[in-house]
């Protein structure tokens, strides 16, 4: 407030002051606004393609067990003598997926994974024998089914 010779008070710095601090209060408040909002959707976009990368491993070591079970599933039913550097590297997969999938991926890999060692202990089998075991073409069924259910459960990660 301002005083004039008279000794009345001036309103004037008061009229100059409030329209000032209304603009730089609103000018914060946008600088503040835009920085939060970049920050949450840096945040956002950051954990958005930390998923899709974990979802890609998971994918791709899940194909990588498929394709390893299988093969040793159909050595074993023709041999009786295993690849044990083979079944190691099944095995190997098997300790990555403890740690990035699901108890219940990990079980169903380690099933198939026993059912494999089962296989090379039992009998040899031929295709005359195929109607017989038809049931058991399929040691991977319970392991595919665990995978699409994580995968496909977007809070299981």
């Amino acid at each position: 407030m301002i005083c004039t010779a008279t000794g009345e008070r001036s309103d004037f710095m008061s009229t100059v002051y409030i329209p000032a601090l209304a603009a730089f209060g609103g000018s914060a408040f946008g600088a503040l606004s835009t920085i939060i909002s970049g920050w949450f959707t840096g945040r956002r976009r950051r954990r958005e393609l930390h998923h899709a990368r974990s979802f890609s491993k998971r994918e791709q070591l899940y194909h990588s067990f498929i394709e390893e079970a299988s093969r040793l599933y159909a050595d074993a039913l023709v041999n009786d003598r295993a690849e044990i550097p083979q079944l190691v590297s099944l095995y190997t997969l098997v300790g990555r997926m403890r740690i990035l999938s699901s108890n219940e991926v990990v079980q169903a890999a380690e099933r198939a994974g026993h059912l494999i060692i089962e296989t090379y202990v039992s009998p040899n089998r031929t295709f005359v024998d195929l109607p017989k075991f038809i049931e058991e073409m399929d040691p991977l069924r319970d392991f595919g089914e665990a995978c699409r259910r994580e995968l496909m459960n977007p809070l299981a990660q």
